[in-house]
């Protein structure tokens, strides 16, 4: 087994448990299962920007991993700053064994005295953090989570029914885990929360309704967010065109969008024509009209909100 390089802290609400750990899983695909009863950490050897999801508390880029924290020591003694680097050492909360506030400022002490630099608590320019997974100590630089997205959640238009941000973001990771060259279609796009999620990761996204409404609002929140508003289109998704690497593909429901099977069904192989893969939501049970359109499906959860239940299919 290679040597894992990073590892990154997490956390999620009970109700997204299934769906925080499908997303580390297919972004960070790493060689044991994610458990979040257990640390609530997972060791990688993949290097993400942590913002990335909307779970993932930090990254620790591993320096040194040792039986102790004493033998940790001489490599934070070959660490040496340049004159304007300030830094910090911090005890990471999460691990198997956190240790207790007494302990914690001890051992931050301890490798912190290693250390050719400047300290500075507040706002250091370097963060070491240290944390114990099994019986190990691993020391390494690391790197907060930048919730700059959370903004989003203060859209100028949205659906009570909608997706929330964090859901929109982590089935973009899910349907999108390499960024590079991808093109993602949200054919029912409602008020744009999945392609601006998409669109502020630097993925080629482009959306599209059949309510005028909807989209009358996606083209208020996009600009919002510094982004293009010609990116959402008003259209039956059976008329859409043009190839895409994955979908996210939000079903219609609602009083006002009941399907027949058949048209789910033409909807789904439509999408089948568009794009490779998707990750499917509905809040039906629609599994039979997957199989039946040609889809193969590779994952499914469920994320829940109260008695409010979504489905989820990640197909190819």
């Amino acid at each position: 087994m290679a040597e894992t390089k990073y590892v990154y802290t997490f956390a999620c609400h009970e109700n997204e448990r299934e769906l925080c750990q499908l997303e580390l899983s297919t972004l960070l695909k790493p060689a044991s299962e994610i458990r979040s009863d257990s640390g609530s950490y997972v060791r990688s050897e993949r290097r993400i920007p942590p913002g990335r999801s909307p779970f993932i508390h930090g990254r620790l880029d591993i320096l040194g991993e040792s039986d102790s924290v004493a033998e940790l020591l001489p490599i934070a003694r070959e660490i040496r700053l340049q004159q304007d680097e300030t830094f910090k050492v911090v005890c990471l909360k999460a691990g198997d064994h956190p240790p207790d506030y007494a302990q914690a400022r001890k051992l931050e002490k301890e490798i912190g005295m290693c250390i050719h630099g400047t300290v500075q608590m507040k706002q250091p320019k370097v963060t070491f953090g240290l944390i114990q997974t099994g019986q190990k100590w691993i020391f390494g630089q690391w790197t907060n989570s930048d919730k700059s997205w959370q903004v989003h959640q203060r859209k100028p238009q949205n659906y009570s029914t909608g997706f929330g941000v964090t859901l929109a973001r982590a089935l973009v990771n899910i349907a999108v885990p390499e960024l590079e060259n991808h093109r993602l279609l949200d054919p029912c796009c409602g008020m744009g929360t999945v392609v601006i999620e998409a669109l502020s990761m630097g993925i080629d996204t482009r959306g599209n309704d059949l309510n005028a409404l909807a989209v009358r609002g996606a083209r208020v929140n996009l600009p919002h967010f510094g982004y293009d508003a010609n990116r959402i289109t008003l259209g039956d998704m059976r008329d859409l065109e043009g190839e895409y690497d994955s979908a996210i593909f939000d079903m219609p429901y609602n009083l006002c969008s009941v399907l027949p099977d058949h048209e789910q069904r033409l909807m789904l192989m439509k999408l089948r024509e568009l794009c490779k893969r998707a990750a499917i939501v509905s809040t039906e049970w629609v599994q039979e009209q997957l199989l039946e359109s040609g889809w193969v499906i590779e994952h499914y959860i469920t994320v829940r909100k109260g008695a409010f239940v979504r489905h989820v299919w990640v197909c190819s």
